[in-house]
């Protein structure tokens, strides 16, 4: 099992920034992705970003050029760098990870991230 701790998020205005931050503990040996996942009220979850091991990325169109992913392998964290926030970036994020062979995600309890206008 793969326990994953967020840090980060609250209010802010739109165009400013946020920062998360995502621990993973447990047995996080073989961990392959990490990234972020939202839902917004009334939607779907959907992908913002993940991470490969080899620091591979991939975004959510919607994101593209405003947030940054980044990982420490050795450390088993993962974060979220959001810039240039708008009011449709409101939503609940959730950290993510999968490890080798579980082929299933681990999830955090999501964290609020509120933008205002």
């Amino acid at each position: 099992q793969v326990q994953l701790v967020e840090s980060g998020g609250g209010l802010a205005q739109a165009g400013g920034s946020l920062r998360l931050s995502c621990a993973a503990s447990g047995s996080t040996f073989s961990i392959l992705v990490m990234g972020w996942y939202r839902q917004a009220p009334g939607k779907q979850r959907e992908l913002v970003a993940t991470l490969t091991t080899d620091g591979t990325a991939r975004y959510a169109n919607a994101v593209k050029d405003r947030f940054t992913a980044s990982r420490d392998n050795a450390k088993n964290t993962v974060a979220l760098q959001m810039n240039s926030l708008k009011p449709e970036d409101t939503a609940v994020y959730y950290c993510i990870a999968d490890r080798w062979g579980d082929g299933h995600y681990y999830w955090g309890q999501g964290t609020q991230v509120t933008v205002s206008s």
